[in-house]
């Protein structure tokens, strides 16, 4: 049997607290939901069952105004005078906010019709009060107060570009106040309205745009009422800026696409300017990306207006924002219906991303043959890395961009098109003209420089109204085609310099041909004389070797000239 002594230890097992993500206690999975983001509309408890439409539209014009001012209340997250406030009763929540504007949404889609919601009812002025606490006169005289350049960007923030709409503007101090009860608000951004109406306000918009849908609410809802989603975007509450991005996104889908011009883009590329919130600018972002992908021909003529704040953007140092503006570049580049640079333009977007992958993307764009006329679209994607390719520490990577340049110049549409993008390569390729050491880099680039300032013709004058600029402009493209005389007839000159060496040496060539051919019969001449010689000389030496005399006429036994009797050789004769 075990002892228990004071030394004696024990280990009990812990329990467990961990719950299983994305599973209820019950053990049944329930959908993972991102945080804070507002449930997705549904049919609401007002309209069911067949005979609620039926009961409603027997009502009369007073009856029907009190039942939606009374929804409308629900939208805010108020009570309804009409309700039993002895009963016991919940909060009011997102899901039965949403559910209320459903429920307006639909009676004004099936039954009374858009303008009797808003204005009748007096719903559009309660939101303005909502959404524009001090007025939306104080917004737009507060964006007023710009430069000229910034001029274009005002025509945004008003309510509506409808005439129904802006008369509500001067209806504003008649409207009935529905709003009464309080709520905790936003007291670092100002704002002095409970943040249940203004989220339900949202709600509601959003409800408009998805069930009533376009042509019916454009005229109310794309203007100001964008502004006043993208911020709240900026809200503290996540309810809120979860119900403020998708009331945007709502907005600029049921846009006309004529609204890109006027409304969409000076209102988004003026948040992106002015805003501090970082939450707001990724709205912001997320809407123009939306409006490349549902309205891209829109888009397309606006890509040069476009990328230059959009690229601003890819810097921030939030990496949600930095993020969302390469995926908005992306989307804003790929309207582009240049069939030749189509295929390049995820390389040139990570490219302005990315200013390191700036040489791949040149490499694609040398590989490319340039056959469909290029317009201002085309040039104001390809010319940021074309700047940057020129500034380039390699030469090589400067021919490459000259070379595209000039490629690219030649099937440039109207001068107006590159006007933009005169001063942002000229000058790189004048500097490239002047500093690069090999003369083939430097005669590319005059190339370019040729072709583009052919392209830009008279347009530079348009975009530059100092005639110093223009002058110097002038004087450039005379200097160029001076240059490119000069060098032509310096290369004339070479050549021909060239042509009279090679003919000296052809000529030098044959006389040294013919010396060698006299000099190698001199040789024979001489090698068959003395084969002569030393023959003669070789039967010389036989005939002596026969002879009794010698070479001096004495006898070789006695060496005598006359030989006595005892000589051997004695000859009698």
């Amino acid at each position: 049997m075990t002892s228990i002594t004071s030394s004696t230890t024990h280990k009990l097992k812990k329990p467990s607290n961990k719950v299983a993500i994305g599973k209820a206690s019950g053990g049944k999975k329930t959908p993972a939901t991102k945080r804070g983001a507002a449930p997705p509309l549904k049919p609401a408890k007002f309209l069911e069952g067949s005979s609620a439409l039926e009961d409603f539209k027997s009502k009369d014009a007073s009856t029907r105004q009190e039942i939606i001012q009374g929804l409308f209340r629900n939208v805010l997250g108020e009570n309804n005078p009409a309700m039993n406030l002895d009963s016991p009763r919940a909060a009011s929540t997102t899901r039965d906010r949403s559910a209320a504007a459903a429920d307006i949404a639909t009676l004004a889609k099936q039954v009374t019709g858009l303008r009797f919601v808003l204005k009748e009812c007096g719903l559009f002025d309660e939101m303005q009060k909502i959404l524009f606490p001090n007025g939306i006169e104080a917004v737009v005289k507060a964006n007023l107060d710009q430069t000229e350049d910034d001029a274009e960007l005002n025509v945004g923030l008003k309510p509506s570009r409808s005439a129904v709409s802006l008369t509500s503007l001067a209806s504003g101090d008649d409207a009935t106040t529905l709003t009464g009860g309080s709520g905790q608000t936003d007291s670092k951004r100002g704002k002095n309205t409970p943040p249940n109406a203004r989220e339900g306000c949202l709600l509601f918009i959003r409800a408009l745009c998805q069930i009533v849908g376009s042509p019916q609410v454009e005229p109310y809802v794309v203007g100001g009422f964008l502004a006043a989603s993208l911020d709240e975007c900026a809200s503290a509450n996540g309810a809120i800026r979860q119900a403020a991005q998708d009331t945007a996104l709502a907005i600029v889908q049921v846009a006309n696409p004529w609204a890109t011009f006027s409304i969409l883009r000076p209102l988004l590329l003026q948040t992106l300017q002015q805003s501090t919130e970082w939450r707001v600018k990724e709205a912001a972002l997320q809407c123009v990306k939306e409006c490349a992908q549902t309205k891209p021909k829109a888009v397309h003529k606006l890509v040069p207006k476009l990328i230059p704040p959009l690229t601003n953007q890819v810097w921030d140092t939030k990496p949600q924002v930095s993020k969302m503006a390469k995926s908005a570049l992306l989307a804003v580049c790929q309207t582009n219906t240049n069939a030749d640079v189509k295929k390049t333009i995820p390389a040139v977007v990570n490219a302005i991303c990315k200013p390191s992958d700036n040489n791949k993307a040149i490499s694609e764009l040398m590989g490319t043959t340039f056959v469909v006329p290029v317009d201002a679209s085309t040039l104001a994607i390809l010319c940021p890395i074309l700047a940057r390719g020129l500034k380039e520490k390699l030469a090589i990577h400067k021919r490459a961009a000259c070379l595209v340049i000039s490629n690219m110049s030649k099937l440039v549409e109207k001068p107006e098109a590159v006007a933009p993008f005169g001063s942002l390569l000229v000058p790189e390729l004048q500097k490239v003209c002047q500093n690069v050491q090999f003369q083939e880099i430097r005669d590319e680039a005059l190339k370019a420089l040729n072709n583009l300032t052919k392209a830009l013709g008279d347009s530079y004058k348009i975009t530059n109204e100092d005639d110093t600029a223009v002058n110097a402009m002038e004087a450039e493209q005379q200097r160029v085609k001076e240059e490119q005389e000069r060098l032509r007839a310096e290369k004339e000159a070479a050549a021909a310099k060239q042509k009279e060496i090679e003919k000296k040496e052809a000529e030098e060539r044959a006389k040294f041909k013919e010396a060698m051919d006299a000099q190698r019969e001199l040789d024979k001449i001489e090698a068959q004389k003395e084969a002569e010689r030393k023959k003669a000389e070789k039967a010389e030496k036989e005939k002596a070797k026969l002879s009794t005399k010698g070479r001096s006429g004495k006898c070789q036994a006695c060496g005598l000239k006359k030989c006595p009797k005892s000589c051997v050789f004695y000859n009698k004769k």
